[in-house]
């Protein structure tokens, strides 16, 4: 029987899968794998990782949804093999042991991994197996959507536009993987899924933290979501209000899939014209984006995306950095904005650019530190997201946010949470004080500072910085890179 083997990476769903699809129609036999990759679990240094909980919690689901389709199409169930290893080794390793012709994956568009998929390929080419790759985690990719030059767009608009154009309802069709699961092989005792201290990570409950998982987890904020999907526009900002999908960790693994997400935005944008719709997709279009730019530009992980911004001379202060980090800053909205990433590996989307813009324009500290806590700390950590929404706030980035416009911490706060209910929340030792004075606490006097039960500097921390003075600090380090290059605008 002609075999191949499906190579599950940040794919984990076992419906409208491409690369699984093709395997499936094209072959008599298909295996799965899934490699917990030690050249990138052994760099992370926290063993009570969320992001490899969730992926564990994704594979289990993902196992019993394998078997479920097999036994559904007449077949004698089936599984994924999982192995922990080094993945340019492991995959051309099984490949070979199990006969098969071909390997298929979904693309994966960041450095590493592009570099790591050519390893496999080189491999299995040696071993006379082919390798296949589909796309599969954005509607457009690469070089499919360019300016009429023919050259890569970095900047948004024109590039949101040219998608909108392009768009036709087969780029969000679903691969109907079901028709052939019948190709599913037979579930193997080799490889089972390991528990996560054999992987040398701690369990964690993320059931507490409110984090749904898997595929069913991913169906039903997805479900959730498209009920509320027209009030997206208006509600997005608000992190105290449920305004958003909650799916960042889902599209990231690929629990759900971006087609069905693009299909119901889409669909709803031209049969009733939703304001909502249309700022959700808007969203999903930013993401194709900065996966473009990352693949066109993968200097942008290391640099500036504009080289001139590089000669930006950023402030080194570790105090201020660990203040920022651990939600210290005096500034009520930028320190729930850091315990909420702290408690539980999210953060609202308001809030990274409130959070972003306090490091990099009143802290004057090098974006790369922000985004490299990010990367460490989000569930849904994605690093052509990341990287792309983080060059933004720091305006060296393509379509950057305007370096002379400087998100303001206290008019965020009063404008984005004007009830205090999210401030409330995660800053808690600012429970008594009164709403007037909550986005400023600073500015109550003693006794007003005794009443509320709180005295700042000493309950709660003074600002670390004058925002005021900051701004002009901040005009002053970008004016030297713009050649003198002023303006008084203001956010």
């Amino acid at each position: 029987m002609r075999s191949a083997l499906v190579w599950f990476r940040r794919d984990l769903r076992c419906h409208d899968h491409a690369a699984l699809y093709h395997a499936l129609r094209d072959f008599d036999r298909v295996y799965c794998v899934f490699v917990f990759d030690t050249a990138i679990l052994d760099a992370l240094d926290d063993h009570a990782d969320r992001r490899v909980a969730f992926i564990h919690a994704a594979l289990e689901e993902l196992d019993q949804g394998l078997d479920t389709l097999s036994r559904q199409a007449g077949g004698q169930g089936a599984g994924i093999i999982v192995r922990h290893a080094r993945a340019d080794e492991a995959v051309p390793e099984l490949a070979a042991a199990l006969g098969v012709k071909a390997v298929f994956a979904n693309r994966d568009y960041e450095p590493s991994a592009r570099a790591r998929d050519d390893r496999v390929a080189s491999r299995l080419r040696a071993l006379g197996i082919g390798y296949e790759s589909f796309k599969d985690i954005v509607i457009f990719e690469e070089d499919e959507v360019l300016t009429a030059s023919a050259r890569p767009y970095s900047v948004f608009t024109p590039y949101r536009n040219a998608w909108m154009k392009a768009l036709r309802a087969d780029h969000y069709a679903s691969w109907p993987v079901e028709r052939h699961a019948n190709a599913l092989a037979p579930r193997s005792t080799d490889g089972v899924l390991p528990d996560l201290p054999a992987i040398g990570f701690s369990p964690v409950d993320l059931r507490v933290l409110g984090i749904a998982t898997g595929m069913s987890g991913g169906r039903a904020l997805r479900d959730d979501f498209l009920k509320r999907m027209g009030d997206y526009g208006d509600a997005r900002d608000y992190p105290a209000v449920k305004g958003v999908s909650y799916l960042s960790a889902h599209l990231r693994f690929g629990t759900v899939s971006i087609r069905e997400l693009v299909a119901a935005a889409h669909q709803s944008l031209v049969h009733s014209a939703d304001e909502g719709a249309r700022a959700w997709l808007n969203e999903l279009i930013w993401r194709d984006f900065y996966h473009m730019i990352l693949w066109h530009h993968p200097h942008v992980v290391e640099r500036s995306f504009k080289p001139a911004f590089d000669r930006v001379r950023w402030v080194r202060d570790e105090e201020l950095l660990a203040a920022w980090c651990e939600g210290r800053t005096g500034y009520p909205l930028v320190d729930a904005g850091m315990r909420q990433l702290a408690y539980s590996g999210y953060m609202h989307n308001r809030l990274r650019m409130v959070t972003a813009s306090f490091l990099t324009k009143d802290l004057g500290i090098d974006r790369r530190l922000g985004e490299a806590w990010f990367a460490r700390k989000l569930i849904d950590f994605d690093l052509a997201a990341n990287n792309g929404g983080w060059q933004w706030a720091a305006s060296t980035g393509c379509d950057a946010q305007p370096w002379f416009r400087i998100f303001n911490p206290v008019t965020q706060s009063e404008r984005f949470d004007p009830e205090g209910r999210f401030i409330r929340r995660y800053v808690p030792e600012l429970e008594g004080v009164p709403m007037k004075r909550l986005h400023a606490p600073w500015t109550m006097g003693r006794l007003e500072q005794q009443a509320a039960g709180v005295i700042v500097g000493r309950d709660y921390p003074a600002p670390i910085v004058d925002h005021a003075e900051a701004r002009r600090r901040t005009l002053q380090r970008f004016e030297v890179v713009r050649g003198g290059e002023s303006s008084s605008s203001g956010l």
